[in-house]
């Protein structure tokens, strides 16, 4: 079964991306953990909250992998929540690298800033140099992750089409 990770930055239209290829595919994908869980909190997030956000969305992860026959479609991964902890705390938790280190996935769609932004409750950086900044944060990931990888640019149709192209390509199916 391969993992195949939807990462970048927010607002990029990663979980609408998630939901296509799973249905492209017709396998399960997660959902990302952290929305829930700060949906929850009645105050501002806090350093521990990621550890606790990063310990769910494995859960969920693992949880799914179960139902996945050959696919399954992760909008997000650890590497978010690594990036997060490190611009707003300075430091990530040491489970979080570990799980970062050992977590399999077949490879990552970089989903880029070329689509407009849509505010929520929940996003901070709407700042075009900030989408920019976290944007090439996100490339760094991918590229020093190992993995084949993709940046998925474009409306809807030609992202679904170009990602669906590369895992293609990439799995060999």
């Amino acid at each position: 079964m391969h993992k195949i990770v939807i990462i970048g930055p927010e607002s990029t239209g990663k979980s609408t991306l998630s939901r296509q290829l799973a249905g492209h595919y017709r396998e399960p994908w997660v959902r990302e953990y952290a929305r829930e869980y700060i949906d929850c909190l009645d105050r501002p997030y806090h350093y521990d909250d990621l550890l606790a956000i990063a310990q769910g969305q494995v859960k969920l992860e693992d949880e799914l992998a179960k139902k996945a026959a050959r696919k399954l479609f992760c909008d997000t991964d650890l590497r978010v929540v690594k990036v997060w902890s490190e611009h707003k705390f300075g430091q990530t938790h040491d489970w979080i690298k570990k799980q970062i280190e050992n977590r399999e996935y077949a490879l990552y769609l970089l989903t880029a800033i070329d689509i407009p932004w849509k505010d929520d409750s929940q996003r901070e950086h709407a700042d075009p140099a900030m989408r920019a900044h976290f944007m090439q944060i996100y490339e760094n990931e991918v590229r020093t992750s190992g993995l084949p990888w993709k940046t998925i640019r474009g409306g809807e149709d030609t992202r679904l089409q170009a990602a669906i192209e590369f895992i293609e390509k990439s799995l060999d199916q």
